[in-house]
This record gives structure tokens, sequence and C-alpha cells, in this order.
């Protein structure tokens, strides 16, 4: 592998670790640039997905102060990405390529409206819940079963494509909590974290010939450090700024999946 394509991919991992941290889109810098070295999609894909790894402990890592008190959600939304991971992993190694990334960016559109909808729907619901004689910060069951749907749906998203499924987690618990956006892209990266994971060791066993072990090897190099340089300076945007760039960098990762 010539020097250059060596710098060039670790390069990418380490901003796709940093953004990944602070937004959740970091596949989108990856993916492209292995498939302008020659990667063929699916080995992007997979390649891609065991090298982000690395850089999703760091990025949670970071975000570990932002978790506490978030286990009695957490407890329904881990079971739901693994389950999911699983899902999106099987369809990966079984369908068309065709056959999904033709509504990522419908979904990834829709997400960026939940993430700029979000402070709205939350004080439709903080009122509604107030109006009812109970406390805002209870979700009730509908809204457990809903946010578990959603992170499931997610899951099966993240397991088949991984682009860009932080920023759909960050649409779906921006729509259904009364949390701030610190404490949801923690849980975000939490559980986007355990989507790869499973899906790295899906396709490590299932496909290990397929994956290319020297990009993956560079990009978990260059993740790892980029997923603590993204944890520490995201976790000083305010939430106006981090939602900000949520969208910019949604956007952004859309233009290029429609390019």
């Amino acid at each position: 592998m010539p020097i250059a394509e060596i710098i060039a991919i670790a390069l990418a991992g380490f901003a796709a670790g940093a953004i990944n941290a602070i937004v959740g889109s970091g596949t989108l810098i990856t993916f492209p640039t292995l498939v302008a070295f020659g990667c063929p999609p699916v080995v992007a894909t997979m390649s891609n997905a065991v090298g982000l790894v690395a850089g999703g402990v760091s990025g949670t890592w970071g975000y570990r102060r932002e978790l506490r008190g978030q286990a009695h959600r957490l407890k329904w939304q881990i079971p739901a990405s693994l389950t999911g991971a699983v899902v999106g992993a099987f369809l990966l190694l079984h369908l068309p390529e065709k056959a999904f990334t033709t509504i990522v960016p419908v979904l990834l559109g829709g997400a960026l409206i939940l993430v700029v909808a979000g402070p709205k729907i939350q004080d439709w619901a903080k009122h509604r819940a107030e109006d009812a004689g109970r406390s805002a910060t209870d979700i009730g069951t509908a809204r457990t079963v809903a946010l578990t749907f959603g992170t499931f749906a997610v899951g099966i998203y993240g397991g088949y494509f991984t682009a860009a499924q932080g920023i759909l987690l960050i649409g779906v618990m921006g729509a259904l909590l009364p949390e701030s956006m610190q404490r949801m892209n923690a849980a975000k990266n939490l559980l986007s974290l355990l989507v790869n994971i499973v899906a790295a060791a899906a396709y490590t066993l299932v496909a290990f010939d397929r994956i290319s072990w020297a990009v993956a090897g560079l990009i978990a190099v260059g993740s790892l450090v980029g997923g603590s340089v993204g944890a520490k300076y995201g976790r000083r945007l305010s939430p106006t700024a981090l939602r900000g760039a949520i969208v910019v960098l949604g956007l952004i990762g859309l233009w290029r999946l429609l390019a």
C-alpha cells in the first residue's frame, strides 16, 4: 500500500472518530475514501465497521459522565440496538447492495428534521405532561415503546450501512426524551458502539477473508485518537452548537449520498 494511501486512510479514520464522537456521521468520511482507493463497497463497509470500533470506544469513554442516570432507559435501548445490529449485518451479507441504500437519504433527511424540531417537540411533550399532572421527565409506556422500537430500527440501519446512524439516533431520542443534547449524545455514542461491535463481529465470523485488515487497522488507529479528541471538544459545545454541527454535517452527508 503506497505511503500516501496509508496516511490518507489514517487521517480519514481520525476525522471519522472525532466526528462520530460529536455528531455521528464519520463513515461518510471513511467510506468514500476507501471506495476512492479502489475498495469494493461491501469490503469498504465491513473494513470500516471493524476499524471504527476503536473510535467508538474512545468516544464513549470520553462521554462516560453524561451516561450517568440513563440506565433505566438504556436497559431497553441496548438490547434493541444489539438485536437490530444482528438483523442489519445479516441483511448486508445476504441482500443486494442497492436494496437498502436507496432509502438511506430519506432516513437521513427525516432524522435531520427531527433534530431541528427536537426542542419544539420536547416543549410540546413537557406542556402536555404538566397539563396532565405528570412529571415532564416521565416518558411513560408509550414513549418507552416508541424509543425501543426506534432504537431497534436504527440498529438495523447501523448493522447494514453504519453511515450517519448517530444522527438517526439523536433524531429519535430528541423527539422522545426530555434530555439535554450532551446526554443524548453520550447514549448515542454507546449505542452506536454496540452496533458497530456486533456488525464487526458478524463480518469477522462470516466474511473474514472479505475484510481488508490493513485498512481496518489504519482506521482503528486513526479513529481511536480521533474519538478521544472529539469527545474532549464535543463536551464543551453548547446544545445549540452541537445541534447545529449535527445538522450541517448531516446535510453534507445527505448531499454526498445523493451525489
